[in-house]
């Protein structure tokens, strides 16, 4: 596998402050989010900031989607609290599926949407299967990174050291 795969089309600290008028300046009409640690905390509900970030872009005319690994008690109850957003649980990233079939639900092509996640071999490596513009983000708390999170950001190091070092293999 070629580590172009793993590397995001961005890296920002935070979806928060993102400038997601630039991203629609761009075509993006979709904006999709991984839920736990770049929205909110592991297993954290939604919160003000997320709620009040989700509601600004659907304000704004952006379609919103979530795409989970976790299962759909967590990604429902997250969804239900931010104002009932489209959602895939159990999306199975990194493979493309999941990106795809909220992409079909909001009638976007894969062209059109921006994804936000903190993992390079879920997150971004999936929505980079899918066509879909990558934006890693850091993390929001690692403190709450459950153990095999925890091992694939330590296999996740050097794979970002050469991506800023610029290394595009």
């Amino acid at each position: 596998m070629m580590l172009s795969k793993l590397y995001p089309k961005e890296y920002a600290e935070s979806v928060y402050g993102y400038d997601f008028e630039r991203a629609r300046r761009r075509g993006k009409r979709g904006v999709f989010f991984d839920i736990d640690n770049t929205l909110v905390p592991h297993d954290a509900p939604a919160d003000k900031r997320s709620r009040e970030l989700l509601e600004g872009l659907r304000a704004r005319g952006f379609c919103l989607g979530l795409v989970s690994n976790n299962h759909e008690p967590r990604v429902k109850s997250f969804s239900e609290d931010a104002g009932g957003i489209e959602y895939v649980y159990l999306s199975h990233k990194p493979k493309p599926d999941g990106y795809l079939e909220l992409c079909r639900r909001l009638s976007l092509s894969p062209e059109e949407v921006i994804f936000f996640g903190d993992q390079l071999f879920t997150d971004i490596w999936g929505a980079n299967n899918a066509g879909i513009d990558s934006v890693l983000v850091s993390p929001l708390d690692r403190s709450t990174d459950i153990p095999r999170i925890r091992l694939k950001r330590k296999l996740e190091k050097p794979i970002l050291y050469l991506y800023k070092k610029g290394f595009f293999l």
